[in-house]
């Protein structure tokens, strides 16, 4: 685990360092509140462990700010000598994972970080169902389209097409390639992919500034940020 250790107690962070790292983990320390938000929101760790007690900004501001700022997931235990049962409710709200008061066993500390990364993980995966590009999101599991929070009605054939496009993204799909996901290789008369890409292109595009749904000609469709090289038509 790469863990960030947010904590003013200098003998403590030595202590903790001596403990993690000869057991194959990674430590960084901040000793005041900025620091620790600043590395958190920065830097790439398994797990925070933060003290409530803080420099400058304790660390259930610098959990706040790390929410709902920053909008870090980032699996967070708060290791404090607040042991009453009000001051866990605070931290957990402010948005801690795990609360353990001080004394502690550095083995027990291990443990509890463990599963919470362990959690985290399976989180992640999770999350690998679901599509974004810029603004618009789409869910695989729950079917959902949202774009700038607004979420999104389509039929089947467009979410199909949406699909394609977004998991490609940001190369372009052929018309054959959706052709044949629409309709095998029996593909109706008429250009009724074109019907279906305007239909997609009013829903996903038409209440936006920002137009994703790009037309390359002679190649094919795109979901994309930039536009260039692409057209309407």
């Amino acid at each position: 685990m790469r863990i960030l250790i947010i904590e003013d107690n200098r003998r403590l962070v030595a202590n903790l360092f001596e403990y993690f790292e000869p057991r194959g983990h990674t430590l960084d320390a901040a000793p005041d509140g900025p620091t620790g938000l600043h590395l958190a929101t920065q830097g790439h760790y398994d797990a925070v462990v933060l003290d409530w007690m803080l420099p400058r900004m304790d660390g259930t501001e610098l959990l706040r700010r790390l929410r709902q700022d920053a909008r870090s997931p980032v699996p967070v235990i708060m290791l404090t000598a607040r042991a009453d049962l009000p001051d866990k409710i605070v931290g957990f709200r402010a948005g801690a994972d795990d609360y353990l008061t001080k004394p502690f066993e550095f083995a027990e500390l291990e443990v509890r970080l463990e599963a919470l990364t362990a959690r985290s993980s399976r989180g992640e995966r999770q999350a690998s169902s679901l599509l974004r590009v810029a603004d618009l999101t789409l869910d695989l599991t729950t079917l959902e389209v949202i774009r700038a929070g607004k979420p999104i009605h389509l039929y089947p054939a467009c979410r199909t097409l949406l699909r394609l496009l977004m998991q490609a993204s940001p190369a372009a799909v052929t018309r054959e390639r959706l052709e044949t996901a629409l309709w095998g290789d029996d593909p109706p008369a008429g250009d009724l992919l074109r019907s279906h890409v305007y239909d997609l292109r009013r829903a996903i595009d038409a209440p936006f500034e920002v137009k994703l749904l790009q037309t390359l000609p002679r190649v094919g469709y795109r979901v994309a940020e930039t536009d260039e090289g692409s057209g309407e038509h």
